[in-house]
C-alpha cells in the first residue's frame, strides 16, 4: 500500500508491477492470436466467428493500453516487445494456414480461459499491493469472460 506520502512501497510496486507485466503480454498475444484467426478462419459459421474475433481484438488492446499506462504511472516500464511477448505470453494455439471455424471456437475458448486464469492471479497478487491495478485487472478479467461465454457457447 501506500507509504503515507502517495507513492507505493518497493515491494508493492514489484507485486503489481509483475502482475501489469503479465497481464500486458497475455492481452497482446491474445489479441495477435484472435487476428490471426480472424485472417484465417473458414467454414459454415465463418462470419459470426470472423466478427467475435475482431471484438476480443478490440477489447484486448484496450485493456492492454490501459494497463501498460498503469504501469508506467506506477514507474514499472511495461514491455511490449514482439521478443517479450513471445517468450512470456500464454502460449499461442494458432498456427500459419487456414482453420476452421469449430477449431477456432474450441482454441479461443481454452486461450480465453487461460489468459483470464493469470488475469485473476494478478487480481489475487494486488489485492493488498494495489487495489487501484486489482481494479483494472477485475475489469480486462470482466470483459473477456464474456467473450469466453459466448466462445464456449458455440461449442
Amino acid at each position: 500500500m501506500s507509504n503515507g506520502n502517495g507513492s507505493m512501497s518497493p515491494e508493492d510496486r514489484k507485486i503489481t508491477g509483475e502482475a501489469l507485466q503479465t497481464a500486458v503480454v497475455d492481452l497482446i498475444g491474445l489479441s495477435l492470436q484472435a487476428k490471426q484467426a480472424h485472417w484465417n478462419v473458414h467454414g459454415p459459421n465463418f462470419r459470426p466467428v470472423h466478427l467475435h474475433l475482431d471484438e476480443v481484438v478490440a477489447a484486448s488492446r484496450e485493456h492492454t493500453d490501459t494497463l501498460a499506462e498503469r504501469a508506467a504511472a506506477i514507474g514499472v516500464s511495461p514491455d511490449g516487445r514482439a521478443e517479450t511477448v513471445a517468450r512470456d505470453a500464454t502460449k499461442p494455439p494458432f498456427g500459419a494456414g487456414p482453420v476452421t471455424d469449430k477449431e477456432v471456437v474450441k482454441k479461443m475458448t481454452k486461450l480465453l480461459a487461460d489468459v483470464i486464469a493469470r488475469l485473476r492471479e494478478g487480481v489475487k497478487d494486488t489485492e493488498e499491493a494495489d487495489p487501484v491495478t486489482q481494479d483494472l485487472l477485475i475489469a480486462a478479467a470482466h470483459d473477456l469472460e464474456k467473450h469466453h461465454w459466448m466462445f464456449k457457447a458455440q461449442q
